[in-house]
């Protein structure tokens, strides 16, 4: 064989299910991807992997394109884990750092699902692929798709930031904007199906965007030396790359690459103004509710329903992690704060992370010497309606250098 998966299983129940053919969902539930992981381990080497191209496909044997296929690709993948000593130091943490996506060739983590989503789209022989967005993942599809050459529709919310507007047009894709919220947009992709002849490249409604996601904890595992952090703090929306870190940590630590077998905390980091996970999670249900009126400025978490609600609950539970709501009046105070202390362009999504982890800390849920990875996972320039503040304007004849003197 030249690849290394073993069959594709049901999440909501382990029925086994062939691999090498287009599927979406079983039973309304997402499809996992399972590797022989015996035979990834006699293949290669942890150590081998990290003489490769620093690329996401570095990871081959643990992704389920065939070894002879050409990924659909941009270069991504490999994004620096930055420490974050001044926004530390501000919060009382000696060892923050932050996993800097913004550096993706979309500008955002759905690059990582996009390549390969539309890498085995291609294979699979797929020409038209349609999809709803909250904002990034229509334009990352969009890429793609064009990159091999493959139709796209996108279906946006009408209020969604200009950028992912324009970037999924810019890349030749056919956008709409529609009068609702992403799972409005989610009824129109399930709709046309069968009159559009388009495979539905939804969230968790195929399962090969998740294995894309899933190499955000392959590379961390890597950038640590095999000891994962303590902590994860996660912006939660559709939840594939929670749940795909989760899949990666179980998938290293069978194959025995970690060189501690502790995992991370994960913590699912919601706005107040779209919480469904956080909702169940402190119910203790295990299934999320549709969350009335969503409206967040943090537009990718936008997201009222998840097909995949169990698995980022059940993910949470197992790593003794958390779900927890951040204010949504602070996006724009901690966007500033924390890119004014590190030079990372902090997005209002990473925003809300910051605002549950300070709560965190003041709780006594975080010491201040545990390792704590918090997720930036788009450019905030992409969210021109969420930069905070205004420029004042100068008369270039009258310069006002007190004014100057004192600005803040």
């Amino acid at each position: 064989m030249n690849h290394f998966v073993s069959h594709l299983e049901a999440s909501i129940d382990g029925t086994v299910l062939p691999f090498g053919q287009l599927v979406n969902l079983y039973n309304g539930r997402p499809i996992w991807v399972r590797y022989d992981l015996q035979r990834v381990k006699a293949a290669v080497a942890w150590a081998d992997i990290a003489r490769r191209p620093p690329t996401l496909w570095r990871y081959r044997e643990l992704l389920p394109l065939p070894q002879d296929q050409e990924p659909v690709t941009l270069g991504e993948g490999f994004t620096p884990l930055l420490p974050g000593p001044r926004l530390g130091r501000q919060l009382g943490l000696s060892q923050l750092f932050i996993k800097d996506e913004s550096q993706l060739p979309t500008g955002s983590f759905k690059s990582r699902g996009m390549t390969a989503a539309i890498s085995m789209a291609k294979w699979l022989g797929v020409k038209r692929v349609a999809l709803p967005t909250a904002g990034n993942a229509g334009g990352a599809a969009a890429a793609y798709a064009a990159r091999a050459g493959i139709e796209c529709f996108v279906f946006m919310p009408h209020d969604t930031p200009l950028v992912n507007q324009f970037e999924a047009r810019l890349y030749g894709a056919k956008a709409f904007r529609v009068n609702g919220l992403i799972n409005d947009c989610g009824q129109i992709v399930r709709a046309g199906v069968d009159r559009m002849g388009w495979f539905d490249l939804s969230t968790l409604k195929e399962p090969y965007r998740l294995e894309g996601k899933k190499t955000m904890g392959l590379e961390i595992a890597e950038q640590m030396d095999g000891v994962l952090p303590d902590v994860i703090f996660y912006p939660t929306g559709g939840g594939t790359g929670l749940i795909g870190m989760w899949k990666a940590f179980q998938e290293l630590a069978a194959l025995g690459w970690l060189r501690q077998p502790k995992f991370p905390r994960l913590i699912a980091c919601q706005p107040e103004g779209c919480a469904p996970i956080v909702r169940a999670y402190e119910r203790g249900e295990r299934f999320a509710e549709l969350f009335p009126n969503a409206c967040t400025v943090a537009s990718g978490l936008r997201v009222p329903v998840a097909v995949g609600d169990f698995l980022m609950l059940d993910a949470i539970r197992a790593s003794g992690g958390q779900a927890v709501v951040g204010r949504e009046d602070r996006i724009a105070a901690w966007m500033q704060r924390a890119s004014a202390a590190e030079g990372i362009n902090i997005c209002p999504e990473t925003a809300v992370c910051l605002d549950v982890l300070e709560q965190l800390i003041h709780r006594g849920d975080v010491q201040p010497d545990e390792r704590i990875v918090v997720f930036n996972t788009a450019a905030a320039p992409k969210y021109l309606e969420a930069m905070p503040g205004e420029l004042p304007t100068l008369d270039k004849d009258r310069i006002d250098w007190s004014a100057i003197a004192s600005f803040h």
